[in-house]
């Protein structure tokens, strides 16, 4: 039986404390429930609704993500904005992560396939299941060794809502791809207070759940020690407090769908 891949931090890095006090927990309950974990934190949230706080900047939350590895033995996956960061970034990340909102651009994915790391590109909000085979394409016609994953975080429907459409995730699944489903950023409500991205973090384990009965390679989830006060992703992003009985019904309903397959 193949584990639940799990992706999941704080959605922007806001301290070295915020990062590791996360790090720590996740790690505590992530090993007893057999979850492949990949810790996740942005250290430039590049595509914000308004000029608001962007995270630490590269140098320190590369330093930071650095840390987060070596102390607890976690595997890295953060975010690229430009071309030119992916090199450097790839000294600390294992999965480099293409945001939705790039998803086609072709120099940022072909730079990311050129390190030689994962790539977890997230299929953009205006994007049909079908289109990630350019993004694939294009990663593949520089390195066609590359390994891919693709992330559904839901699609534009009207202003300041998202839908996911769960056959998106079968989709996705034809390319021979893990597809993996981002049950925070599904929930967001882009632009919906007044500038900020609103969201509601209390359909988070509803769509989980529906995803994982679909049946898809891994959980795309951030959380925050107190994320009412993040500086990103505030209202979307899951209690720390939360998160063991989150991951519980995960690895459940996880094991339930391999048995059946």
């Amino acid at each position: 039986m193949n584990p639940l891949l799990l992706i999941a931090g704080p959605c922007a890095i806001e301290s070295r404390d915020v990062v590791m006090t996360t790090a720590e927990r996740l790690r505590e309950v992530c090993d007893p429930l057999g979850i492949r974990l990949y810790f996740k934190s942005s250290f430039d949230k590049a595509n914000r609704t308004s000029a608001s706080p962007r995270g630490v900047g590269m140098d320190q939350g590369l330093r930071i993500l650095q840390e987060v590895k070596t102390q607890f033995g976690l595997p890295i996956l953060t975010d690229v904005h430009e071309s030119w960061q992916c090199a450097p970034v790839a000294e600390v990340a294992d999965v480099l992560q293409i945001p939705a909102f790039l998803s086609r651009q072709t120099d940022l994915l072909e730079a990311a396939a050129r390190t030689g790391r994962t790539v977890n590109v997230k299929k953009g909000q205006f994007m049909a299941p079908w289109d990630m085979g350019g993004a694939i394409s294009k990663i593949r016609s520089v390195s066609p060794e590359t390994d891919i994953w693709l992330t559904e975080r839901g699609s534009s429907f009207g202003y300041g809502r998202l839908v996911v459409d769960m056959t998106s995730l079968v989709e996705m699944q034809r390319f021979g791809c893990p597809v993996i489903f981002d049950a925070t950023h599904s929930v967001q409500q882009p632009s919906s207070q007044q500038g900020i991205t609103g969201g509601n973090r209390e359909m988070v384990p509803y769509l989980m759940r529906a995803a994982l009965a679909v049946g898809i390679d891994g959980l795309f989830i951030e959380t925050h020690p107190d994320p009412d006060h993040a500086i990103s992703d505030a209202a979307n992003q899951i209690r720390l407090s939360d998160i063991q009985s989150l991951l519980t019904q995960a690895v459940q309903i996880n094991q339930l769908v391999q048995e059946d397959r």
